[in-house]
């Protein structure tokens, strides 16, 4: 397989943005392409470049995949994606030369899996009787200020500053074009405590290669302590056995009266912890209903990032996020799977649950007929809010056997779309029905994918997906056909409300391309 050389890029992104880079397939070029890069954006300072072939994503083959099938399977792999990339003219060639791209490499590329991408640090001082154990030095000629005099065993050399260390920002603000004084300055007003954003020589010259901006949300957390801690919970039969609250002289939401030996205390939540994400998703832009409503759609288990005072402390200092922790644990967890992706066939490896899920994308036409146990769900909604779902599916009832399942998003009853209904209405609809019910659901992922793609879900799309049950001829809705339903409301005491992404793509005859 000489003549072509293959790369292993791994690219994470933050909650709503971008990896920076378009996918395209053109007329008359092969394969997948990397097109208009983000200047300074994460796939340029990976190293990816204008024209580049995606051959794999996350270990799958991508050369006889459609476009579209390439798109999904970078959307379904969350924030953080293992790319195998080939430069234009080693594509081309090993395309001329009939090499079977197909086949795995038995080495990963140097600057993929085994070596991981260069990173500027943060770094957390806290001063004692001797100091921080370090000065600031300039060099002729160069710009910027240079850590120097680290003492060993020092508050600096623990908190992982060395030699050399050029500083970018001092407490969240940028100070690459302070003086030597006003730094000095800035470190004496900070008091006991301060925190850097610093880039060893060797990142420092990466970035400036690459005309990236060094920025703290790019910075590893590894020299931070304490870390935001992940907390997985499995609900007990009286919930998760803690409160959520919002301090009224604090931004943010809070853990408040856990229980004694509940879940939440089991799992080590602790009160006045802050809550910075659900399921790897930011929350401080949410409102306390909203977040509520994303607990509580996480089912039977849910895992959670907290920072307590102190790492709160840390983190609002340095102006980041506690979620590049989790970015960062996250990635650090997937380079085994990518050394799979290269050295194993992919027919061998076990399906991801995203690639499941893409499987399952589907709609779900439910026709139920009441027994004398009723229909066997529950409608979970709020009185005067948008959005309901199906709860307590009870095993072998009429919702059961129609295909229903807990946290169903509804979308249809009778014919009538009720994304934009309150309970009350869809509760209306229900009653009026009589004793045969036809409802549209989707499960919640796949309501919330075909939103955020700006799809409009109607019964439309069943032709290309399946129902709860098979239609029959004769059986699409008729209005004389309403019929009466008992259902159970149930109203939680919060409120349920669903918040959407959106993503721009654009067609033509001569190219297809996707923003990702």
């Amino acid at each position: 397989m000489a003549g072509y050389k293959q790369k292993v890029i791994s690219l994470t992104k933050r909650p709503g943005q971008t990896f920076g880079f378009y996918l395209r397939v053109e007329h008359n070029e092969d394969g997948h392409l990397v097109r208009c890069l983000d200047k300074g954006g994460s796939a340029q300072l990976a190293g990816m470049k204008d024209g580049d072939r995606i051959i794999r994503v996350n270990g799958k083959f991508t050369d006889e995949l459609s476009h579209l099938e390439v798109v999904d399977l970078v959307k379904n792999s969350g924030l953080t994606v293992a790319f195998h990339v080939m430069d234009e003219a080693s594509y081309k060639q090993a395309k001329s030369q009939g090499v079977n791209l197909s086949k795995p490499q038995t080495a990963p590329a140097v600057n993929g899996v085994t070596k991981p991408a260069l990173k500027p640090k943060l770094c957390h001082l806290v001063k004692n009787s001797s100091g921080f154990g370090f000065s600031l030095s300039s060099v002729r000629n160069v710009p910027g200020l240079f850590m120097s005099d680290v003492a060993s065993g020092g508050v600096a050399a623990k908190a992982g500053v060395k030699d050399h260390d050029r500083l970018v920002e001092l407490n969240g603000d940028n100070v690459e074009e302070c003086t030597h004084e006003q730094v000095v300055d800035k470190i004496k007003m900070s008091g006991s405590d301060i925190t850097f954003l610093l880039v060893d020589e060797e990142t420092d010259k990466d970035y400036k290669n690459k005309r990236g901006k060094i920025q703290a949300h790019q910075a590893t957390t590894k020299y931070l302590n304490p870390d935001p801690r992940v907390i997985k919970i499995t609900r007990g039969a009286d919930g998760y056995g803690f409160l959520l609250r919002e301090e009224p002289d604090h931004t943010g939401h809070f853990i408040n009266d856990i229980d004694r030996g509940s879940p939440a205390e089991r799992a080590g939540l602790k009160k006045k912890d802050r809550l910075v994400a659900v399921e790897g998703q930011e929350v401080d832009s949410c409102s306390h209903e909203q977040v509520v409503d994303m607990i509580r759609l996480c089912g039977n288990q849910c895992c959670l990032l907290v920072v307590d005072n102190e790492t709160d402390h840390i983190y609002k200092q340095a102006n980041v996020s506690p979620l590049i922790y989790w970015e960062e644990m996250n990635n650090s967890n997937s380079p085994p799977s990518y050394t799979e992706a290269i050295t194993t066939p992919v027919a061998m490896r076990p399906a991801t649950l995203a690639q499941e899920k893409k499987k399952e994308l589907k709609l779900k036409l439910c026709r139920l007929e009441k027994t004398s146990a009723g229909f066997g769900f529950r409608l979970n909604g709020v009185q005067g809010l948008y959005g309901q779902h199906i709860k307590e599916v009870v095993k072998g009832g009429a919702a059961d056997r129609a295909g229903m399942e807990d946290d169903d998003v509804v979308v249809e009853v009778d014919g009538v779309n009720v994304e934009q209904s309150t309970h009350e209405e869809v509760v209306d609809l229900i009653h009026s029905s009589g004793y045969s019910l036809e409802m549209l659901v989707a499960r919640k992922f796949v309501f919330d994918e075909l939103k955020a793609n700006g799809v409009a879900i109607t019964r439309l799309l069943l032709d290309q997906s399946s129902s709860g049950q098979a239609p029959t001829e004769g059986s699409s809705y008729r209005e004389e056909q309403r019929r009466h339903v008992q259902d159970r409301p149930e109203t939680p005491t919060e409120q349920v409300r669903e918040r959407a992404s959106s993503v721009s793509s654009s067609s033509s005859e001569e190219s297809l391309d996707e923003r990702l």
